[in-house]
């Protein structure tokens, strides 16, 4: 709608949404796409929660299965297996928060920092392009690089002299362990960077001019200006990636997974692909699932909780 003022100027005060969507519906029709794919993976998948605390049998369906209640859940606290895989569970993704979270926020910074444009955009290109690829194909690669004879890095570090023999990078569980945890820190850190450099661009570059006055070097600006001006973000991904501590990479253990090293890559995402597909027992893996979430939404309640007490906005 519009209105006129003095002079004849028309004003344009608000649009109808009749208008707004002729204007732009080509924009409506492909955001149908991601909000139907979430409401059918997401919230389509909420009746099927009950499988829990049903005997679920799928030759009887939801009709015919036999209502159990929380004992479903007490198996699943009572089974050997289940601990083995909370425990791995909990140790692989901590360890991947205290290692893979710096590590963008240090790699932002440092290209925040480049004085060539170009340089500066292919290197953001080369970052982030890991995050597109899927396990298969980075297991895969990874696997050809890492044989402990045949492999390009052990016979790199052969020939320079570093050790004598093919080290197990992915063979053996403790060597498994950390190429695992750094082959998951480089797959997902540059399109953490492209975040933290999206905040960077929003503080003010009066901040860091009148710190050049004042005599700040590189260092000092970074430490006073940079890092606190992206804190909220910082704060904010901390928070989610709390969230995402029960959770594991099914596509990621199973293509780094063998008989070898099944002790640590045992976790719960494998616990459910077995006891659910495999073993046919729904109502388990339904359950572990449940369980997953709950915790994860506690974790995040209570860091936001302690965001806001420490002065922060917090998420939610």
């Amino acid at each position: 709608m519009a209105k006129k003022e003095g002079g004849g100027k028309k004003v344009v005060t608000s649009v109808s949404w009749k208008n707004s969507f002729k204007r732009d519906w080509q924009l409506y029709v492909m955001l149908l796409i991601p909000l139907v794919i979430v409401i059918v993976f997401n919230y389509a998948a909420y009746p099927g929660m009950r499988m829990a605390f049903m005997d679920y049998k799928p030759a009887k369906g939801y009709a015919g299965s036999k209502w159990v209640g929380w004992e479903t859940f007490q198996k699943v606290f009572k089974d050997a297996d289940f601990h083995r895989s909370l425990k791995n569970s909990i140790i692989f993704n901590v360890l991947d928060l205290l290692v893979g979270f710096p590590v963008p926020i240090i790699l932002a910074l440092m290209l925040n920092e480049l004085r060539y444009p170009k340089f500066k955009k292919v290197t953001q290109t080369i970052l982030y392009l890991p995050h597109f690829l899927s396990w298969v194909i980075i297991g895969s690669v990874a696997y050809t690089m890492f044989k402990p004879t045949t492999g390009l890095v052990n016979i790199a570090l052969m020939n320079m002299g570093f050790i004598s023999e093919g080290i197990p990078f992915l063979t053996e569980k403790w060597h498994w362990a950390v190429t695992y945890l750094l082959i998951g820190v480089w797959q997902g850190m540059g399109w953490n960077t492209i975040i933290y450099l999206a905040a960077i661009t929003g503080i003010s570059g009066e901040l860091y001019e009148a710190a050049m006055i004042d005599g700040a070097n590189r260092w000092k600006r970074m430490w006073h200006i940079t890092l606190p001006g992206i804190k909220s973000t910082v704060v904010t991904l901390l928070i989610m990636n709390l969230g995402r501590v029960m959770n594991s990479n099914f596509e990621r253990l199973q293509q780094f997974g063998n008989s070898q090293v099944k002790d640590f890559q045992y976790q719960l995402a494998i616990y459910i692909y077995e006891k659910g597909l495999q073993s046919a027992k729904f109502s388990m893996a339904t359950a572990v699932g449940i369980f997953q979430s709950v915790v994860g939404l506690m974790l995040v309640v209570l860091s936001d909780w302690v965001a806001k007490k420490l002065g922060e906005d917090g998420l939610l």
